[in-house]
Order: C-alpha cells, then structure tokens, then sequence
C-alpha cells in the first residue's frame, strides 16, 4: 500500500504500527521537470504561447514552490497562496518555535507545522548509497515571509539558531533579501571571509581588505529589521555589530547592512546577485542614503565620517563580477550636476567586493 494523500495523524499512526510500512520520500518535480510538462501540453501551440506559458507557471514555482495540484490552474493557485499566507500572517510565538528545525533532519510536528510552507527532501550523505531528509521551506517566496515573521516572533537565540540550520539553503535557493540573514552566522562569515575579491576600476589601484574580514571578531550577533517608513516612529542609533535588514520591498542598492567599529567607521552593504554585472544609478545610491537619513539619528554627521563597502554574493552558477560595477548618472527630479556628484562619490570612494558561494557549501539533492 502507497500514502499519498496527507493523512490524519491519529489514523495514520495507528495504520503505520500495525502494517509496519517502510518510509519512502519523494523530492518535489525540479523546475526543468516541470518545463518539460509544459511543453507537452502545450505543444500544439505556437513557440511564443508556449514561451508565455511556462514563465506564467514558473512564476507560480518561485511563490508557491513546485506544487502540481496548484501551479497549473488559476483559481487553485490563487487560493493556495491566500491560504499560505494566511497561515505566516497568522503564526504565534509558539509555533514559530517550531520552525527552529528547519534545514534540520529532525522530524517535525504534524499537527504544529503547516504542510503549506514545509516539504520535506532527499540529500545524499557523503558515503556512497547513504542519505537523509531535510526539512525545508516549500519555497523561497514563503520562506521569506515565514522567516521575516519568526524574527518577531523568536528571540535572538532561537533565531541565530534557525539562520544555522538554514545557511547553506538560504544561498542556495536565493530567499530573496532574507538571505542576509546568513552573516549572523559564524560559520558562513568565515567561509565567505576567505573568498572576499575585490573588484577595483584597475590594477593600479592599491588593494583594500573588506572591513568583515579585517574585523571578522566583530561581525554582526544580532539584528534588527526596519519596517516601511510609514510605520516607522523614532529614528535609531546605529551600534556595530547588528545586521539591518528592511522589510521594504524593493529596497534601493542593498538587501542588508551593517557598521564596523574602524577608523573611520565602515558601513558594509550586502547584496544578493545572480546576475554577471549590478550597475546602479545615481538616484539609487541617493534613495538609499534618503531612506538611512529617515532611519538613522544624526545620518548627515555620520555620513560625512563614513568608509563605504559593498559584497555582492552571488550563486555559483551565475556569471562572475570581475568588473567594478559602477553608477551611471539619470537625472531624474534632480539636477545633473547633484548626480554627477553622487556617481563620482559611488565610483571612486566605495570599495566593492564580490564572493561566490559554491555548490560544494551546500548539500546536494538525490
């Protein structure tokens, strides 16, 4: 006899002790396994509908994660992601400790983990044959919102705990800006502190070492996430050692920073890329300086003493920043001569760096 279904946990742990069933795990369809379902389906259609199509369905993968029942009907999509985020919106204190296990082979609680936001996976072991199972998040949409609501939930502790277990996934799967996450880890700093490269505009420029491995003691322990503006009320003061991270969407030039206790003080941004170049604009690096001088007390004293730094992480399959990447001038709502100067500033006074992550840090799937 084969389970498919979810079953009722009573009646499925009576059913399991008296038919001593073996356990058998499945991984989820990966994404060119489900390109190939929508070509066939749509094979009759022309190559654009068809082209149109599969990126419709992929879309629904990256929110949803790769649920047959769901991805290829509008109205079961729809209903699915206003359940799932209902039920993050809608996580207490309690169960939120239970995500502690996620990126862990321990089992979790049927009745106290929502099957919306959880899947379980196969990776093999490192010996020929062996393997175990891994407790994830469904995808990375959800897992962003689940680990954005835990950090309110969680206390410090539990929460490092829970970036532990999810560090390798968090690169690996691209979580969106809650990947910044990972620099809490102790771990994944000092695996990134020994492949930091710096991209300089030539070779005669003298090299720099980034300030997180310079002052690796340092790094960041805590964090603290700031909300959108509107609900924001009293600017803070800026310690070293805490992550910012935002829960603006599309928060302008970097998906977290931090500030090192160097002379002078060092504000390192990190952002996530997968592409092979990140040329910004002058009136990015303006908006980000305008939403720190909303967030931060005495920003403008501050900034005139500041050292800029920014890591780009990115995957081991995307292309490689070898280049600085720069900052063009678009004058928008803003004189030219004002973009000029934030560009010259952005060319010439931010150090940047560039790290990959390989497929060697992270467990592989069977």
């Amino acid at each position: 006899m084969i389970v498919l279904s979810l079953p009722n946990l009573d009646n499925f742990s009576a059913w399991e002790e008296q038919r001593s069933p073996k356990r058998i795990i499945m991984n989820c369809p990966e994404k060119d396994d489900v390109k190939a379902m929508c070509v066939w389906m749509r094979r009759h259609q022309p190559v654009r509908e068809q082209a149109e199509y599969w990126k419709r369905v992929n879309g629904r993968m990256d929110e949803a994660g790769p649920l047959l029942r769901y991805i290829f009907d509008d109205s079961k999509y729809n209903n699915w992601i206003a359940l799932s985020t209902s039920t993050v919106n809608s996580l207490g204190r309690i169960e939120a400790e239970y995500y502690l296990h996620f990126g862990t082979v321990k089992m979790l609680g049927g009745d106290k983990v929502s099957h919306k936001l959880v899947k379980v996976v196969r990776v093999r072991g490192k010996t020929v044959g062996s393997e175990f199972l891994f407790n994830l998040s469904v995808s990375a949409h959800l897992g962003n919102k689940t680990l954005f609501k835990s950090e309110k939930l969680m206390q410090q502790h539990g929460f490092n705990v829970l970036i532990s277990g999810l560090k390798d996934y968090l690169i690996s799967e691209n979580f969106g800006r809650s990947t910044v996450f990972a620099f809490l880890n102790g771990t994944f700093v000092r695996a990134i502190e020994r492949r930091l490269r710096e991209l300089r505009p030539s070779p005669q420029r003298q090299s720099h070492r980034c300030a997180l491995a310079v002052y690796s003691q340092e790094r960041s322990t805590r964090h603290h996430v700031l909300p959108p503006l509107e609900h924001f009320s009293e600017r803070i003061y800026v310690e070293c050692g805490v992550l910012y991270v935002t829960e603006v969407e599309n928060f302008p030039l970097v998906d977290g920073f931090f500030f090192v206790k160097s002379n002078p003080m060092t504000l390192v941004g990190q952002r996530m890329a997968t592409a092979g170049g990140h040329h910004t604009t002058a009136s990015t690096v303006r908006q980000f300086t305008e939403y720190l001088a909303a967030y931060v007390n005495g920003w403008e004293e501050l900034s005139r003493q500041l050292s800029w730094e920014i890591i780009y992480v990115q995957h081991a399959d995307s292309t490689p920043m070898n280049d600085l990447q720069g900052c063009d001038v678009d004058s928008n709502n803003v004189s030219k001569k004002e973009d000029q100067k934030i560009a010259a500033f952005w060319n010439e006074k931010v150090r940047q760096y560039q790290v990959s992550i390989s497929s060697r840090d992270v467990p592989r799937r069977v």
